[in-house]
């Protein structure tokens, strides 16, 4: 499966698809064609950091005080 690597990133955080393509302003059926082929390196990145700001957004929606 192509781009395994973002889709097991986001897995691992609990991050939803739609949420990533939400971020990029995109359908999330067009993210998810967009998946089908291997992204380059620059777009992965990309992803990456939007991955890590969902999970961190949502962490500190969550923490208790």
């Amino acid at each position: 499966m192509n781009n395994n690597d973002i889709r097991m990133m986001a897995r691992n955080q609990d991050v939803r698809l739609w949420q990533i393509a939400d971020k990029l302003n995109m359908q999330d059926s067009n993210f998810s064609k967009m998946l089908r082929k291997e992204l380059p390196s620059e777009k992965k990145e990309h992803i990456y950091k939007i991955i890590n700001e969902i999970a961190k957004e949502r962490e500190c929606n969550t923490t208790k005080y």
